[in-house]
């Protein structure tokens, strides 16, 4: 009899998925002409506007980007000059900047690449830094100072001047093709209103020169600048059908100074400072360590306090570790998004519940190895409650603060988020979200481009 009944139930799970797939179809059929009008308002991919009711974003106004630019404030650019001196052209006023090709953030005037060695200043090189600060040497019990260290900071200045680029107000900023791409440049959505963001891929926004810290838990960490996209005290931001990752530079293939990583990279979008009003959608995240903080510190309640308020949806997260994402103080509604760690990969938490957060994780769909603890798809970091329901893990409907309770007993949480999204476009099953994630998400898929 037991056998029987566990054949049965995967008949009718087997039957379920059957249906699941073709209802996935029929779906995809129905909502894209619908997607592709609601988007272009007759203006095509790079006139979208965010549609009504699509998360966050679409509160206390609306998301325009540079919808209204005049054709004088349309501009295509293929490099980092050209980029730079579009926003600097049109300020405020509403524009459209559209990628083509590849921009490089560590570039000279022409837009050809430029390597590290080239923002050495004051004699630092990093053989003399590992000299300098060596723990065999210098100890463990303070932080790097002195000559080589002023000289690294000389240096990491110079990239920073090259490295970020800031984006005004009123602004649309898109590929115009399946490869337009971003490399080594920090785009940033600094205490601006009315940003989209679309279409382009964003890699490898790398620090040439990460600062040692002895003192960074038990054994030191080596760490970096820069993420490839910050929202800082900005409002009403889209960034829809992005690709975030380290392109060809890994992590994995960094060597290790001191016995640690030599970090280069960052987070790949992180929205922080009082940062509102923000809907990310049909992105792809792959391949890092620290993914996404949505609020960055615990002590930030007075400029983040009723601020934060971000929608995340039918986004791939795959083969992250950490931080997709770790909220503080924001109302955060993160649903329909796929989440993937494959064999082999580092895996240590999907959502990590911060100070005085409040979290609603619903209809999401997790795809994990055999080898992935399912109770750490959750990491509690501070006393709040979150609300998650109707989320699958591996095709079973699982609750995940059960399961974690269960499985990290020294971590309780607690449920109910205190609040009830309203701001959703769309809601999918969550057997359809990894086909539906993977045929439509990410740079190159959007409707109409």
């Amino acid at each position: 009899m037991p056998a029987r009944r566990s054949r049965t139930r995967t008949r009718t799970r087997t039957r379920a998925i059957a249906v699941a797939m073709g209802c996935a179809s029929l779906s995809l059929a129905l909502s894209a002409p619908a997607q592709a009008s609601a988007h272009h308002g007759g203006g095509g991919a790079e006139r979208a506007v965010l549609p009504a009711g699509d998360g966050w974003a679409a509160a206390e106004g609306s998301t325009t980007g540079g919808a209204a630019a005049t054709p004088d404030h349309v501009y295509t650019v293929s490099n980092r000059a050209e980029l730079v001196a579009a926003f600097a052209d049109a300020g405020d006023a509403p524009k459209i900047v559209r990628i083509d090709g590849t921009v490089h953030g560590n570039s000279d005037a022409e837009g050809n690449p430029v390597s590290c060695e080239e923002y050495q200043s004051d004699g630092y090189t990093l053989d003399k830094y590992l000299a300098a600060y060596d723990p065999a040497t210098w100890g463990r019990e303070e932080v790097p100072s002195g000559p080589m260290e002023d000289a690294r900071l000389a240096s990491a200045k110079l990239q920073k001047a090259a490295v970020n680029v800031y984006v005004p107000s009123n602004t649309t900023l898109i590929g115009v093709a399946e490869d337009a791409t971003v490399v080594g440049a920090s785009i940033q959505v600094q205490d601006v209103s009315n940003v989209i963001v679309r279409n382009i891929s964003f890699e490898d926004t790398y620090d040439c020169f990460p600062q040692w810290d002895p003192t960074d838990g038990e054994t030191g960490h080596w760490n970096s600048e820069y993420d490839n996209l910050v929202v800082y005290g900005s409002d009403h931001v889209w960034v829809d059908h992005n690709t975030f990752s380290d392109g060809d530079h890994s992590d994995a293939d960094q060597p290790r100074y001191f016995d640690e990583l030599y970090q280069q990279h960052d987070g790949l979008f992180d929205i922080v400072k009082g940062a509102d009003l923000v809907t990310a959608s049909w992105n792809v995240l792959k391949d890092h360590d620290k993914t996404m903080l949505i609020g960055n510190s615990d002590g930030a309640g007075a400029t983040d306090r009723g601020k934060l308020r971000v929608t995340l949806h039918h986004n791939l997260f795959k083969d992250l570790n950490e931080r997709a994402p770790r909220v503080r103080f924001g109302q955060v509604d993160s649903y329909n998004n796929h989440f993937v760690a494959t064999r082999g990969s580092v895996y240590g938490y999907s959502y990590g519940i911060g100070a005085e957060s409040q979290l609603v994780a619903e209809h999401n769909a997790f795809t994990l190895a055999g080898e992935f603890d399912r109770a750490k798809i959750l990491k509690k970091w501070s006393e709040s409650s979150l609300t998650a329901a109707d989320n699958y893990v591996n095709g079973r409907r699982t609750d995940l603060v059960a399961v974690h309770n269960a499985g990290v007993p020294e971590e309780q949480l607690t449920t109910g988020a205190g609040w009830t999204p309203a701001l959703r476009d769309r809601v999918d099953h969550p057997l359809l979200v990894p086909l539906l994630v993977g045929l439509g998400a990410g740079a190159g898929r959007v409707p109409g481009a």
